[in-house]
């Protein structure tokens, strides 16, 4: 379990997704107060999902198929709120206030490669088990 790739994979993607949330801020308004991933419910809330997700998806080594979904519905779930901070970055561009932009609205599209290349270990190991198989 823990000696494959995609399993390193998934778990930087836990990391990034419940770990980076709490230091990294995603924009600055007007005021200058910082907002950050946990503080409101419904972001802090979709990034822990995704961080269970992930770490859900680790303990399924046994059911390549059904890790495979899981982290497809990690994936939108990631989506979702990649297109959440998109639209806000949007919106903020007509403040009166200058605001500022941060580096965090980055971190799901960090999660959603490292579940990309997750995908495609998994794939991997299911083609060498069927050839495997074939071999038999």
């Amino acid at each position: 379990m823990i000696q494959r790739i995609q399993t390193v994979y998934l778990l930087l993607a836990a990391l990034v997704s419940g770990g980076l949330i709490w230091v990294i801020e995603y924009y600055l308004n007007g005021e200058g107060n910082e907002f950050v991933g946990m503080d409101e419910n419904l972001y802090f809330g979709i990034f822990m999902g995704s961080a269970l997700m992930s770490v859900i998806a680790v303990f399924l080594f046994g059911n390549r198929q059904l890790q495979t979904v899981v982290n497809r519905l990690n994936l939108l779930l990631n989506l979702f709120i990649l297109g959440v901070y998109v639209y806000q970055s949007l919106m903020m561009s007509g403040e009166t206030a200058v605001s500022e932009k941060g580096i965090g609205m980055f971190i799901p599209i960090l999660s959603i490669v490292l579940i990309v290349l997750a995908n495609k270990a998994i794939r991997k190991d299911e083609q060498l088990v069927k050839s495997a198989d074939r071999l038999r």
